[in-house]
């Protein structure tokens, strides 16, 4: 078997969350391979709404199994109060999700340093979340990481030893911290952990596969944040990418199949960062207001524009999409004209090419198309698509030499249109 992979395209919140919902019946387990608590997946389904952090986004389908793999950095904190609204809905939950030992813990104090490191960086401030999950990457590349697994293994001394290095570091950049509400918080919700089972996940996923079983891998934030390809140094602290799948569950790439892309019917993006399409219009509040472009973990409002196909394409070449998912494509139902990017303008100089750079000298070069003017929310099928729709649908499929298998028109999942059923 293959673990397939589900992630976001563009710069994160792109509704990852409600398809790894909608496709988890044709699965057995769901696993979260990259990403920490500022990852905020939202579900909506029986007139109810629901925000993810951590726990990976088939928990609502009853009797699959999800894992918070290696590659995620867990906030003890805010998984016991994840885990706490969960239960309210979810009552074998602890028969359920599994966590692997390998993956990482934010410590009260990498929420600090994330705070501080920020402070000092003034107007140059990346937009981070502060959850801690920089300097927690941080910890974890130089080495000196706690882990899940450590709770198993002389846990007290290990803490101590790290948060004696935090302190000296904030102690020496000025940093005033209450440290005594964030340790109180952080050693509850060790208790809560311990109360889930603890894996090998590597292990156990290829065990899995050998065992005829079907993977979902679910990736956080999006394909223009990763570390290594995003908008650097406006990224995330992991890797977003398909291959950030492997390295996050400890699978061979040999053992992937699907890859599936998600991208919005336009353009959003959180914090700072470049963002060539972004629109500081009143279309760009119009844009806002109709998709509730507003983060479902920091309520911050999301930055909106037309769609970037030159980031896009990019996007689909690094992750080898076989197959795209245009989430919120009824927001755009009451627009007379539809903009899409299809080339950026350098220095007098059209590329189609993401470059290594994107700062004030890129220009987006638009196309336009009709507006289709109908209100979709409620259509169930690619036949009650409006003919100008259908023509937005062709002209994406064709610049990016994907098909475009499910369509979202709103936020339930039923809202859900599946196209070129096999």
């Amino acid at each position: 078997m293959k673990v397939d992979v589900l992630l976001g395209l563009q710069w994160g919140d792109e509704g990852k969350g409600k398809i790894v919902d909608v496709l988890t019946p044709d699965y057995d387990i769901i696993a979260r391979f990259q990403g920490g608590p500022n990852a905020g997946h939202t579900l909506e389904f029986d007139g109810r709404k629901f925000i993810l952090r951590s726990v990976p986004s088939g928990i609502f389908q009853g009797g699959k199994i999800n894992i918070i793999g290696n590659g995620v950095v867990l906030d003890p904190a805010l998984f016991k109060a994840e885990v706490e609204a969960l239960e309210l809905s979810c009552s074998d939950l602890a028969d359920r999700l599994y966590i692997s030992r390998k993956a990482h813990l934010i410590l009260p104090t990498h929420r600090l340093l994330d705070a501080a490191y920020e402070t000092r960086k003034g107007s140059g401030k990346i937009g981070t979340t502060g959850k801690g999950i920089g300097p927690t990457y941080t910890d974890k590349v130089s080495r000196n990481g706690l882990r899940i697994g450590d709770l198993e293994h002389n846990f007290d001394e290990k803490y101590r030893e790290a948060l004696a290095r935090h302190e000296e570091l904030l102690q020496q950049m000025g940093f005033e911290y209450d440290l005594a509400p964030l340790e109180k918080a952080f050693f509850e919700g060790i208790e809560c952990i311990k109360r889930f089972k603890l894996i090998d996940s590597d292990h156990f996923i290829n065990d899995a596969l050998r065992n005829g079983k079907n993977v979902l891998a679910e990736g956080a934030q999006g394909t223009m944040l990763d570390i290594d390809f995003g908008s650097y140094p406006f990224v995330t602290s992991s890797s977003t990418v398909c291959a950030g799948a492997c390295t996050g569950l400890g699978v061979p790439p040999s053992r992937i199949g699907e890859v599936y892309g998600i991208f919005k019917a336009y353009c959003t993006r959180v914090g700072s960062g470049p963002f060539p399409t972004e629109l500081h219009d009143e279309t760009g509040q119009k844009i806002r207001d109709l998709g509730a472009e507003y983060g479902s973990v920091t309520g911050r409002p999301r930055r909106c524009g037309w769609i970037d196909l030159v980031a896009l394409r990019y996007a689909i070449m690094l992750d080898g999409v076989t197959r795209l998912i245009m989430m919120k494509s009824d927001v755009l139902d009451t627009f007379d004209v539809i903009k899409a990017c299809v080339a950026y303008e350098i220095n007098g100089r059209e590329t189609e090419d993401f470059p290594y750079e994107i700062n004030d000298s890129v220009k987006p070069v638009f196309a336009e198309l009709d507006g289709w003017k109908t209100d979709m929310s409620k259509m169930q099928s690619e036949d009650e698509f409006p003919e100008e729709f259908n023509a937005y649908l062709s002209f994406l499929e064709e610049y990016l030499g994907v098909q475009i298998k499910i369509v979202s028109v709103g936020p339930d999942r039923e809202q859900t249109i599946i196209r070129y059923e096999e």
